[in-house]
């Protein structure tokens, strides 16, 4: 149980980092009739009809800075390591050849020929 509560607050934290922006429109929507009564820069000019729209940009613009000084962290906190190494050279060993080749079987040699036997072999006779 608490693995898996874990791994989902870990899924949240990750992404709530790159979706910021919905973030704060989804709580401009949600407290809006307190933003434009309390927060809104032009609360005491109704006439401009800002209703706190004035406040959600601010935020919104805060949000845009927020996550380019992020970036701009990340990049500086990579780290490149260069590995340069020499190529490797691979080399085979030469076949080394026994000078006293002693065979443990005989030199197989051909031994048929195509000569037949006239005395046992006699082709029929044509009897016209």
């Amino acid at each position: 149980m608490f693995k898996r509560f874990l791994a989902i607050l870990l899924i949240f934290a990750m992404t709530a980092t790159s979706f910021q922006r919905y973030f704060v429109y989804a709580s401009f929507e949600l407290n809006k009739d307190y933003i434009a009564k309390n927060l809104c820069i032009n609360r005491s000019r109704p006439w401009l009809h800002c209703n706190g729209k004035c406040y959600f940009m601010k935020k919104l613009r805060q949000a845009e800075e927020n996550e380019k000084k992020q970036t701009a962290k990340d990049n500086l906190s990579r780290l490149e390591i260069s590995f340069f190494q020499e190529p490797a050279t691979v080399s085979f060993l030469q076949p080394v050849i026994a000078e006293s080749s002693q065979m443990d079987f005989p030199a197989y040699t051909y031994q048929y020929s195509s000569h037949y036997i006239d005395a046992i072999f006699r082709p029929p006779k044509a009897t016209a």
